[in-house]
């Protein structure tokens, strides 16, 4: 049997090039950054400083990376970003599915109330300096929860989490689990969550990029240095341009200052991306079902 193929027009093949070639142009200017970065910070700082750096590495060396991990402050950093992406991932996530399961259920009377309050909050809110005052009268000033209880919940990801609960859970489990005696806190532990694995690994992926990549709300709540995320410590690399001199020197030697930190700051770069570019590949297979059943409406 002979295969039929629809003969394009004119119109539809220039359509088709001039397509491609935007998204080729566009690919290459997301690409070009990343892979500049990468390759500048395992070149040596001379060629970094005199521009000789353009695709690939010049004069290959772990100077950077090696300055990068003698400074505890990198190491700190790190490791409080480690604990507010593990610990208010799971906090997120928990209270996420604690409010999207019951707007889910049809003998909820009062769901489309709560649902109308939460959706309110995306669209009005106290602002910036009664935000600041809540977190100071509730103590959290200078503290890790500071960056964890304010934003413990996504109003988005409650709408997206109950509308995969409506289209991926049938009544008829919950009804069969009621007439062998099980409650609904143990049908939402024992099936519910068992059941959702795909929107659950959607959640995590947004919560934890999200507080990997806090950086407003630590500037604006905490003042000691030994709470600071990864990213405050990058942004004091990059824009105020500061580092340990002693780190420097002792890496450098005879090395321009300058042509360093200009090579410290594409290291701490690429370290700061490494751990979501290593998570998400575990994922991703979750994430596409999770987002195409959680965006149906419900």
């Amino acid at each position: 049997m002979k295969s039929t193929r629809i003969q394009e027009s004119r119109g539809d093949q220039l359509f088709n090039v001039v397509n491609y070639t935007v998204l080729c142009l566009f690919t290459l200017s997301v690409l070009y950054p990343l892979i500049y970065v990468l390759s500048a910070s395992f070149s040596s700082s001379t060629a970094v400083i005199s521009g000789r750096v353009w695709l690939w590495p010049v004069d290959i060396t772990l100077q950077g990376y090696e300055a990068v991990f003698k400074n505890n402050r990198v190491w700190v950093g790190f490791a409080n970003s480690l604990f507010y992406a593990v610990v208010g991932t799971i906090i997120n996530v928990m209270m996420t599915l604690i409010a999207a399961y019951p707007l889910s259920r049809k003998d909820f009377y009062i769901r489309n109330g709560v649902m109308a309050l939460f959706v309110f909050t995306m669209m009005f809110g106290g602002g910036l300096i009664p935000n600041y005052l809540l977190i100071k009268e509730l103590g959290m000033l200078d503290t890790r929860w500071a960056l964890i209880i304010p934003g413990v919940m996504s109003v988005m990801s409650v709408i997206i989490a109950r509308t995969y609960f409506q289209t991926t859970i049938p009544d008829e489990i919950l009804e069969a689990a009621h007439l062998d005696g099980c409650s609904d806190y143990k049908f939402l532990v024992k099936i519910v969550a068992p059941l959702s694995g795909p929107i659950i690994a959607v959640l995590s992926l947004f919560y934890a990029v999200g507080h990997w990549n806090t950086y407003f709300a630590a500037l604006l709540y905490l003042k000691s240095p030994d709470l600071f995320p990864l990213q405050i410590i990058l942004r004091e690399v990059l824009v105020k341009n500061t580092f340990d001199e002693e780190i420097i020197t002792d890496v450098v030697g005879a090395a321009q200052r300058e042509g360093m930190r200009e090579l410290l700051k594409y290291s701490l770069i690429v370290i700061a991306t490494i751990p979501v570019l290593v998570v998400y590949p575990f994922i991703q297979r979750h994430f596409v079902k999770g987002m195409m059943i959680g965006s149906l409406k419900g």
